[in-house]
């Protein structure tokens, strides 16, 4: 129960509602113009108590900081990767902090939200949007949880930026591949990442108990990602192990990538430090530019780039979607599909040769022979 009384101000009359917290506490809210606002305030206050949903408007008069620290801790490594959880830390500090750090967090509405997206989508990209909204938005969801807030403000912002056509793929063939190899100062790495599909920081976390020689397999359990200059260990991608068969091509050359190695030595490289890729003025780099100097038809790539030329040749080679996926280490075939839709778009074509093909001939009472049976 709880009651509406009016009292005087120098602007006229106002309202103020008291109330009993769930605590038995006494509490008011002063201001209203109206007595139907006032009920109406009233009536909410008794029916989020009584659903148990109700929320001490004192518990949310807290800036967002507050539940900030509490939020990335929980992201930190190993709940979550390093390079992963160094863009939520970034989106924090660079985008989210200088506008909410210091916001109670019973202020924030949606529509402030909303306008903050729009003029952050109009300098950074989508990516960027999104990530500082959905830092901003699981912060707040750990208010909720603390029972000091009772909706998220950042969740369901309708406008979005939407999704750009993204960076343009870049495929090299075979006979391309084996330019930039003979380029390189290290061309095993380069025919297996352009051959196996393998992240940077899957083939140079590789070690020699990695390779299964009989088979022609690399076991990919370990992932060498490089963040602020200092490389970090874990686990692949998806947090999976599998394996991913090599060329038989390629066998001579591991087999000498393995010699003098001891079990926990590296793969690639001197066996110890894990190789890294200096920008633009690292070796793979100065290999392209070398490689371009002989064959100018070869595009600018990157190391990653390598991994979408792998999926090309295998896919051109006549692997199934399923195989491509476990090469790949992607969670889904769906996921394969969508990210190389590209390269499966002329077997469209194809598909209806052989659907032409094979349909029957059928005779229309009168006329010309088609292919269509004749609807009843």
């Amino acid at each position: 129960m709880g009651s509406v009384t009016p009292y005087e101000t120098v602007k006229g009359r106002r309202y103020r509602v008291r109330y009993r917290k769930p605590d038995r506490k006494e509490a008011e809210k002063r201001g209203f113009k109206t007595i139907r606002e006032a009920e109406l305030y009233l009536a909410m206050i008794t029916v989020s108590k009584a659903k148990g949903e109700y929320i001490d408007p004192v518990a949310s008069r807290v800036p967002v900081r507050m539940f900030a620290d509490s939020w990335l801790r929980a992201k930190r490594p190993p709940m979550a990767k390093p390079s992963y959880y160094m863009t939520l830390e970034r989106a924090w500090e660079n985008h989210v902090a200088p506008v909410w750090a210091d916001r109670e967090i019973s202020s924030i509405r949606r529509s402030e939200v909303q306008d903050w997206v729009s003029d952050l989508a109009s300098q950074k990209s989508r990516t960027v949007v999104l990530r500082a909204l959905g830092v901003l938005a699981g912060i707040l969801d750990v208010a909720i949880d603390d029972r000091r807030l009772a909706s998220n403000p950042a969740r369901h912002v309708r406008s979005l930026p939407r999704k750009g056509p993204g960076k343009r793929r870049v495929y090299l063939t075979h006979d391309q591949v084996a330019t930039l190899a003979a380029c390189s100062a290290y061309p095993t790495l380069v025919l297996t990442l352009a051959y196996t599909g393998l992240r940077w920081g899957e083939a140079t976390g590789l070690r020699v108990r990695s390779v299964n020689r009989l088979r022609k397999r690399f076991v990919i359990e370990e992932n060498a990602v490089m963040i602020a200059y200092e490389i970090h260990v874990g686990t692949p991608k998806t947090h999976e192990k599998r394996s991913v068969p090599y060329p038989d091509r390629l066998a001579p050359m591991i087999e000498q990538a393995c010699a003098g190695k001891g079990p926990e030595g590296l793969l690639f490289g001197d066996g110890v430090n894990h190789m890294r890729n200096s920008g633009s003025q690292g070796w793979f780099a100065n290999a392209v530019r070398r490689a371009q100097a002989f064959d100018p038809s070869i595009p600018r790539v990157t190391p990653h780039d390598l991994r979408h030329t792998a999926a090309s040749l295998a896919i051109s080679s006549g692997a199934n979607v399923k195989a491509v996926q476990r090469m790949l280490g992607h969670a889904s075939a769906a996921m394969t599909l969508d990210t190389y839709a590209d390269l499966f778009e002329d077997d469209l074509d194809e598909v209806a040769t052989r659907l032409n093909a094979a349909m029957p001939l059928v005779a229309l009472p009168s006329g010309p022979q088609t292919r269509y049976p004749r609807p009843q």
